[in-house]
């Protein structure tokens, strides 16, 4: 459950004419055991709308570990990144599904969401 301070009510907002303020997601996903990227790992987006989780954008890692341009948003609020890692480590990997939930506040910001990962651990920052 979500805590009560961070859920302002989201509920999708058309943009108005002549709005071009759009806030950017991308992400980028470091195998720390391999010392390489991790290719080929599916990336979903979600954001948080009416106390649910509504799919946004999906993508897959590329040959460098990227989602370069996953999601265009216009609207704030609270949205997670829902990254296969069973399908990058195989199915006995300590964490095959890894959920990060972060706020996007600035509708013309750009939001870079990198993921190091190993099959017993991961970290995650706000990435520029």
């Amino acid at each position: 459950m979500l805590h009560a301070a961070c859920c302002r009510p989201f509920r999708r907002r058309q943009p108005t004419s002549g709005e071009h303020e759009i806030a950017t997601i991308s992400t980028h996903v470091l195998d720390t055991a391999a010392g390489a990227p991790a290719s080929g790992v599916p990336v979903h987006l979600e954001a948080f709308v009416d106390g649910g989780w509504e799919r946004v954008a999906a993508g897959s890692t590329d040959a460098d570990g990227r989602v370069a341009a996953l999601a265009e948003v216009a609207d704030t609020g609270i949205y997670k990144l829902m990254f296969d890692t069973a399908s990058h480590f195989g199915p006995d990997t300590f964490y095959p599904v890894i959920e990060i939930v972060f706020l996007v506040t600035d509708r013309a910001g750009h939001y870079h969401v990198p993921l190091l990962l190993s099959p017993f651990g991961y970290t995650t920052y706000r990435g520029s």
